[in-house]
């Protein structure tokens, strides 16, 4: 009996003793702040936004958008401009790859909800392409007028184009697809550019193209749903003692802001750790579901105190002014 009463003494005592190292080791309490300012990431640099209320893949976006406040359209040049210039650090972009093997800067798989034109964009050459109105079918009165409409002629730009006129800025590309050979595409592309350049640069998309890309370009930042997995999963289970996965090592996390708190040692902690570990974290708002971002004042304030990692937006020119005064 009095072993019984040691041994369930010594079970709570080594409880109370985990526990603490627990606490100790993931609370962000002693952490010294950072004087590290956010990093800003405009999602498809300056654009017009729109409800996400009965939102599904299928949705045609630009027929839902709220009442325009800015000139700009998404994914154009003057949009990362406007974006860059407003504050953000980082704009997101999107690529499809054409008929004649370029890489089209453009969100969506088919034409026919935002431009004039019809059918996929890899059915197109860029020629074509640089042929249409990507303002075409943007609505925020359920059609009854289109204000971009006739405004958006010539403006879908090439990854080429993009990376001529911003040879500094650093970038997020997204490719749209999970074709392998996009990935393989897209490394060959980046391999005319040096190392110093590259390091500006981060690319997700699809699991098949990014692992192709990982394996040709294995320094650069990538991100896929299966890295995403391969990292966070095992952090969750062992990073509570400070251990970081080797696949959470030189990549970009986009952390939806749901499951954020589930991180050991977020905020500040965690993104030591990953900083150390050579990746970036970008906090999503919701639950990863949709690009959401935050966008207005009060979703700033349901970011953690002094959060110093990255925060995803469509609103670059709303957040970025609110969080440099």
């Amino acid at each position: 009996m009095k072993k019984l009463k040691r041994n369930i003494k010594r079970f709570f005592i080594f409880l109370v003793i985990l526990v603490g190292f627990i606490y100790l080791n993931n609370t962000s309490l002693f952490t010294r702040d950072s004087n590290k300012e956010p990093l800003l990431l405009a999602h498809r640099g300056m654009a017009q936004t729109f409800h996400m209320e009965g939102i599904t893949g299928e949705t045609c976006t630009a027929e839902r958008i709220y009442e325009p406040e800015h000139p700009f359209l998404e994914n154009t040049i003057a949009s990362m401009e406007a974006a860059f210039e407003a504050g953000a650090d980082i704009v997101e972009f999107d690529v499809q790859l054409t008929k004649d093997g370029e890489f089209a800067v453009f969100h969506d798989w088919a034409l026919e909800c935002r431009t004039d034109g019809k059918g996929k964009i890899r059915d197109h050459t860029m020629q074509e392409l640089k042929q249409l109105d990507i303002g075409y079918g943007y609505t925020a009165d359920n059609g009854e007028t289109y204000p971009f409409r006739g405004k958006g002629a010539g403006l879908m730009p090439t990854l080429d184009e993009v990376m001529s006129h911003f040879p500094e800025q650093s970038f997020l590309i997204h490719i749209k697809s999970n074709d392998p050979n996009e990935g393989v595409h897209l490394s060959n592309y980046l391999t005319k550019f040096p190392d110093s350049r590259l390091k500006n640069l981060s690319v997700y998309g699809g699991d098949k193209p990014i692992a192709s890309l990982k394996d040709k370009q294995p320094d650069m930042r990538v991100m896929s749903k299966a890295m995403l997995k391969s990292c966070l999963l095992p952090y969750i289970v062992v990073g509570w003692t400070g251990y970081v996965p080797a696949a959470c090592e030189n990549t970009q996390l986009h952390i939806p802001e749901k499951y954020a708190p589930y991180m050991w040692g977020f905020p500040n902690k965690f993104l030591n750790r990953m900083e150390e570990a050579n990746t970036r974290v970008i906090l999503v708002a919701g639950d990863g579901s949709w690009s959401e971002g935050f966008d207005k004042k009060q979703d700033l304030e349901r970011l953690p105190k002094n959060y110093t990692g990255g925060i995803w937006t469509n609103r670059i020119d709303i957040i970025a002014p609110i969080l440099k005064e």
